[in-house]
């Protein structure tokens, strides 16, 4: 197998169905809160499409964020870190009974949109705060929660109840 690695260590296109793997290679949660809301979340670990797609739904309309960092990886061009591919973000706000309108938002292209580079800012103090208001432990072992309850659920078949206060 031809090494395809990093200098930051990352090895990109090994084989994810490979014995010892042990994560998903595709998924969706559904979880539904105490108060009503709801949220799906799906992914897809094997392909070479990387980025997220948010939609909130509200009593006013719409709000569709969409991030590609890449949108496909060329034959021949695994050893790179990413490919060629610009990749973008668009913002999309659809009001009830109005026209869509789709709202301009920058792009950065290195470390997740540039917010690995934000995250350490804020994190060591290294140069000025992101301006974005950070997550919390709490907003963090929530995720984490919802995380493990997936994995619970998928080794059990069953819906798992997570308390809030826990």
């Amino acid at each position: 197998m031809l090494y395809t690695g990093t200098t930051d260590g990352y090895r990109r296109d090994q084989d994810v169905f490979a014995p010892g793997i042990t994560i998903e290679d595709d998924l969706a949660v559904l979880v539904r809160y105490s108060r009503g809301a709801t949220m799906t979340y799906h992914l897809t670990a094997y392909a070479p499409w990387e980025g997220y797609r948010v939609m909130v739904n509200g009593s006013k309309g719409r709000l569709e964020l969409e991030v590609v960092e890449t949108d496909h990886v060329a034959p021949g061009a695994t050893g790179l870190i990413k490919g060629d591919e610009p990749g973008r973000a668009t913002l999309r706000v659809h009001p009830h009974w109005s026209e869509p309108r789709e709202i301009p938002i920058p792009y950065e292209r290195e470390g997740h949109g540039g917010g690995d580079a934000r995250m350490l800012a804020d994190l060591l103090g290294a140069g000025p705060p992101s301006g974005v208001a950070a997550a919390e432990a709490e907003d963090g072992a929530r995720a984490l929660r919802i995380g493990l309850a997936a994995n619970e659920s998928i080794a059990s078949g069953l819906p798992v109840r997570i308390r809030h206060d826990a």
